[in-house]
């Protein structure tokens, strides 16, 4: 018999327990923004919002996600919580509510792969960002962002403008065009400032650039935004991007260049190179006479 009561009034206070546990903090209903950061782990958003005043129990936080396998479910992001709601409510929006978004742009991407990759995250409409963002393109910050679901398209553009204005060591149209040809002709730090040296000793002797990206920049379509292996044919197209017609440089950047290329453009090698070729892997060979050039053809590409 006492041990009947003895496991009775232990379940009693178990059963005590989980509803204090689960029960909201108070009844103020005023929300407050509750902010998770991308990786972090379930005990530290437990101990977070415990301090926040949002739930009673860390523990039964912890718990309650684990026994729902729902660790991998909570989002990073902003919530909109308040001390009313009870811990079941406070798990949910953790899971489900999320008012922002993370969206990361890699550097040498145009205008159109941004707006997809917007479009893909968001309710943000493709051709309005592109249409806002296209007098943008060179400025606007490759990086991962988190961005409110209430933003407009013009609250990104402002964002990722911003964001070049505070990091870029330069905010010289020249510098930022040199920049993004940097970014889509080299694949490899290595080769960042080479080019920069290849593309400025052209300009100084008034050589056309002849480079591949200008008219990938203007015959890429949606799902090939820069088509390989141009024909003949392609490289005349009629444009003042394309720089195997027009000698210097085109009217506007073609990409957006992240501060490794940015740097590279500002500061290129010291070198007499002229020509450069890519390899099947991605590394340029350079040379200062076209019969050096004409070699490394030879040699890597056919």
């Amino acid at each position: 018999m006492k041990r009947l009561v003895l496991l009775f009034t232990l379940g009693f206070f178990v059963f005590f327990l989980y509803r204090w546990s689960v029960s909201p903090v108070s009844r103020n209903t005023t929300p407050q923004t509750f902010t998770i950061p991308s990786g972090q782990s379930a005990t530290a958003i437990a101990a977070r919002l415990k301090q926040a005043g949002l739930i009673k129990s860390r523990t039964m936080f912890k718990l309650l996600v684990d026994r729902q396998d729902l660790t991998a479910k909570l989002q990073a992001g902003d919530f909109q919580l308040s001390p009313s709601m009870d811990l079941t409510m406070i798990i949910k929006s953790l899971t489900h509510g999320s008012q922002d978004y993370w969206v990361t742009f890699p550097e040498g991407l145009r205008v159109e792969e941004y707006a997809e990759k917007l479009a893909a995250k968001s309710s943000i409409n493709a051709a309005d960002f592109i249409l806002a963002a296209k007098p943008s393109e060179g400025r606007l910050f490759p990086d991962t962002y988190l961005i409110p679901q209430t933003a407009s398209v013009t609250d990104i553009v402002t964002l990722l403008t911003g964001t070049f204005a505070q990091k870029s060591p330069t905010q010289d149209k020249t510098a930022i065009i040199i920049a993004s040809l940097i970014e889509r002709e080299a694949k490899h730090e290595a080769d960042r400032a080479i080019v920069s040296s290849v593309l400025h000793n052209r300009l100084n002797l008034g050589m056309a650039l002849q480079i591949d990206a200008t008219v990938q920049y203007i015959i890429g379509k949606p799902a090939n935004w820069w088509p390989n292996n141009l024909t003949r044919d392609q490289l005349q197209t009629a444009s003042p991007f394309n720089t195997y017609l027009n000698p210097g440089l085109p009217p506007q950047p073609i990409a957006n260049p992240g501060l490794s290329s940015l740097q590279a453009a500002l500061n290129p090698a010291s070198t007499d190179y002229l020509y450069y070729v890519s390899d099947s892997g991605g590394v340029n060979h350079y040379a200062a006479t076209l019969e050096e050039h004409n070699a490394n053809i030879d040699q890597y590409l056919k």
